[in-house]
């Protein structure tokens, strides 16, 4: 049990810290576009995002694929970008059907997995079992990622029912806002391989 809470905790702290704010950027473009009553929809859509990460984690972690680190940390940003854009543009429509943004989100989801792969990696050095701490770490990064849709449904009631900020101007500031941050960090991260 020490062990399950170990990585469950690891998971959980390296979804919600400001460190990685990309991954936070993300799970709040796939929210911001749901109003609370449409909350089975956006269950549906994290829940894909899920699945993609989940998989690719497991995956990277078990060495079974081994993308180059710098090609993933690119993509990151490139997935926050396409979602606060298509958010943008989607902005005064009523989200009907979750086909599209269902298969981005899994898509999207494979990357970020990636991502959470090296940090799991690296803790686990050369530990045997890694079935264990990569199961616990990953319900982890769930919860974790829970709290944060929570947290930006919260807001956006806040917003939309008591501040009166209508629905396009709320995504449109804060899809804009994810764009212009994941904008910055893609330039860092083409800097920092042009420096290599």
């Amino acid at each position: 049990m020490n062990d399950f809470w170990l990585w469950f905790t690891t998971g959980f702290r390296h979804i919600i810290d400001w460190n990685g704010y990309d991954h936070i950027c993300y799970i709040v473009c796939l929210a911001v576009l749901f109003p609370l009553q449409q909350w089975r929809q956006l269950l549906v859509l994290i829940t894909a995002f899920t699945i993609g990460h989940s998989l690719t984690l497991a995956l990277s972690t078990l060495h079974i694929i081994s993308p180059p680190q710098k090609m993933v940390e690119c993509l990151i940003p490139i997935t926050i970008l396409s979602t606060a854009a298509y958010n943008i543009y989607s902005r005064n429509k009523k989200v009907k059907s979750l086909t599209f943004n269902y298969a981005m989100a899994l898509i999207f989801g494979f990357i970020h997995g990636m991502g959470f792969s090296y940090l799991l990696k690296s803790l686990l050095g050369k530990e045997g079992n890694i079935i264990g701490p990569l199961f616990s770490f990953n319900i982890g990064l769930e919860v974790g990622q829970m709290l944060i849709v929570l947290g930006a449904l919260f807001i956006s009631v806040v917003f939309e029912s008591f501040l009166k900020v209508a629905k396009k101007d709320y995504v449109f500031f804060v899809s804009s806002t994810v764009f212009g941050i994941a904008l910055l960090l893609l330039i860092q991260q083409i800097s920092l391989i042009s420096y290599e």
